[in-house]
């Protein structure tokens, strides 16, 4: 989630694989479709970093759902769109009918998100790179 993406505002730029079994998953995607795997130290958890192959840069990220509010959510990948405020974002989306199922919260270095509900049960991440990027 960063400039490599070409983050347009209103399009994917990012997608985010959350499971309990990270070391599975390294394994079954970098020889399903050959990705590579770079584990990046982020604070209290490690994140995964998935490069396809002659790539850039990387095109995903995984993390583990270890978290006691991963309770009852099953494994699952989670897109995320680009928007240019996520908490102005959140606020229409609630406007909208929607519901945010998780608050605007910062991605140190990185930039902001929130997790959000479509009317339609449908749920999808928004997110916006650091201030003035």
């Amino acid at each position: 989630m960063n400039d490599e993406c070409g983050m347009q505002l209103g399009t994917f730029c990012w997608v985010e694989l959350m499971t309990r079994d990270t070391a599975a998953a390294k394994e079954f995607y970098t020889k399903l479709v050959g990705w590579q795997a770079q584990e990046q130290d982020v604070g209290p958890m490690k994140y995964t970093m998935f490069t396809p192959p002659g790539g850039q840069g990387p095109v995903a990220g995984m993390m583990s759902m270890d978290d006691p509010q991963f309770r009852g959510i099953p494994p699952h990948w989670m897109p995320y769109i680009a928007v240019a405020n996520v908490d102005q974002s959140a606020v229409r989306c609630k406007e909208l009918g929607g519901k945010v199922k998780m608050s605007p919260t910062d991605i140190p270095n990185i930039g902001r998100f929130c997790v959000i509900e479509d009317p339609t049960g449908a749920v999808i991440s928004l997110f916006s790179g650091p201030a003035g990027a």
